[in-house]
């Protein structure tokens, strides 16, 4: 017999989190032939990421049930049923705990459908419950709600038992689970701090094992340490203190990271791909001399304005200066009809597709687009957020090269290169660090640009 489950909860600190919904479905083998299925009042405060990700709120449950009304019905229904979950560790944990708290201790056996897909599905190319079901034809409602995941997760298993001929690969999978509170990762999380940097995870021979940049580092690092994926489960077992650096400018956070894993080579963090964008924005003159800013594939043979992680953002981008620069839709690829395009109709294009708008005065929009965001021959500091109030960062670009990174005082006079290159730690220039900054100056409007001072 199995009690397929699913469980949403409030995020959080680890071991801290209360349960917000559960849904629960009897199955002996064949059938549903029974469930259970509440919101729950979790008496505690639920995370914003969480609230956004499902849907539910504290106001909705302000007159649902707390877990102890529920406990004795979630007794009743898993007795002698092995818990089936998908990522069984997470809900297992969270329900143990939820038990604990009421000084019951609960222990039933489990099965994960993520195990079971890997090993009885190893073709499918992701094993996340909603791209596997939706790989698989299995319909999904609700997703990122308890009823609706289990539904889902009742409907997997029922498949992973047919592709189980020998009946040998689920019995084997059959875990005795056991939930301990880990109070080495309560200890490392608690004096994080909840500001923009890279943190760096270390083993007890002082190896970096992972590293990671994050908005919010205890808030990343609450969620990895509650993980069920495989790497962080190892890092779980392997860390024994954590060292963070505040950055203050997630750009800067970002420029660290990629530099600091192809440097450091963590075992469990992969350093980034030499090139993560498949589009770039490249200038391109016609018969006309008119010059167009066309979005292709990428090409490291190629010179180009701006580099994309997908085609999708390229396109908003184009959009955008369109509006801004009062480009022509038919020299930035948007229109691809005869004559003019649709902007001239609205007068929102002065003509340059029907040549009204002569070519100079066209480029030269064209030029400060291009002098905006390329690199090339570009020396410029780029200012932004610092790690606390009264503190500015700065990125250095010298002859089109990425330089580094540096922080100052609102009072301090940037008044020389000898005084920046005091302030500065010097990187690498890449061109994962180039497309981190121009994605960053084409992102972010309060980051301000300024010339470098003459020697």
């Amino acid at each position: 017999m199995y009690a397929i489950l699913d469980i949403e909860s409030t995020g959080g600190k680890f071991n801290e989190e209360g349960i917000t919904e559960i849904a629960i479905y009897k199955f002996d083998g064949h059938k549903v032939i029974d469930q259970f299925i509440s919101l729950i009042n979790p008496e505690r405060e639920i995370d914003e990421y969480v609230v956004k990700l499902t849907g539910i709120n504290s106001k909705m449950l302000q007159s649902a049930p707390k877990f102890y009304e529920v406990a004795k019905r979630i007794i009743e229904i898993t007795t002698n049923c092995i818990i089936v979950a998908h990522n069984a560790q997470f809900d297992y944990r969270i329900l143990s705990t939820e038990f604990g708290r009421l000084g019951y201790e609960y222990q039933r056996q489990s099965l994960c459908t993520v195990e079971l897909s890997q090993k009885l599905m190893p073709e499918q190319p992701s094993h996340s419950l909603g791209k596997l079901v939706r790989s698989l034809g299995i319909p999904i409602a609700d997703r990122h709600r308890a009823n609706g995941d289990a539904l889902a997760t009742v409907e997997l298993f029922k498949l992973l038992l047919q592709k189980d001929l020998n009946k040998e690969i689920i019995s084997k999978n059959v875990r005795n689970l056991t939930v301990q509170f880990d109070v080495k990762l309560h200890n490392l999380v608690r004096d994080l701090p909840t500001k923009i940097g890279v943190f760096y995870c270390y083993n007890a021979d002082n190896e970096i094992i992972y590293l990671a940049k994050s908005k919010n580092i205890k808030k990343r690092v609450n969620q990895f340490f509650t993980s069920t994926q495989k790497k962080a489960i190892q890092v779980q077992k392997e860390v024994e203190h954590i060292r963070f650096e505040l950055t203050g400018s997630e750009m800067i956070a970002s420029l660290i990271e990629n530099e600091e894993k192809q440097r450091l080579k963590p075992k469990y963090a992969k350093a980034v791909k030499a090139q993560n964008y498949t589009h770039a924005l490249y200038p391109i003159t016609d018969d006309h001399g008119y010059i167009h800013l066309k979005l292709m594939k990428a090409d490291g043979r190629k010179k180009h304005i701006l580099t994309f992680t997908n085609r999708d953002s390229g396109k908003s981008f184009l959009n955008r200066i369109s509006h801004t620069y009062g480009l022509c839709e038919k020299y930035i690829g948007v229109y691809v009809g005869k004559g003019n395009c649709e902007k001239y109709d609205t007068q929102d294009c002065a003509g340059a597709c029907l040549e009204e708008e002569s070519k100079d005065a066209y480029n030269d929009r064209v030029r400060t687009i291009i002098a905006k965001y390329t690199f090339k021959n570009k020396n410029t500091l780029l200012i932004g957020y610092g790690r606390e109030t009264g503190e500015k960062s700065l990125i250095l670009i010298e002859d089109g090269v990425f330089k580094g990174f540096g922080f100052f005082k609102l009072n301090h006079q940037i008044s020389s290169m000898k005084i920046i290159h005091s302030l500065i730690t010097p990187m690498k220039h890449s061109k994962n660090a180039q497309h981190i900054i121009q994605s960053e100056i084409r992102r972010n409007r309060k980051l301000k640009e300024q010339k470098i001072p003459e020697a």
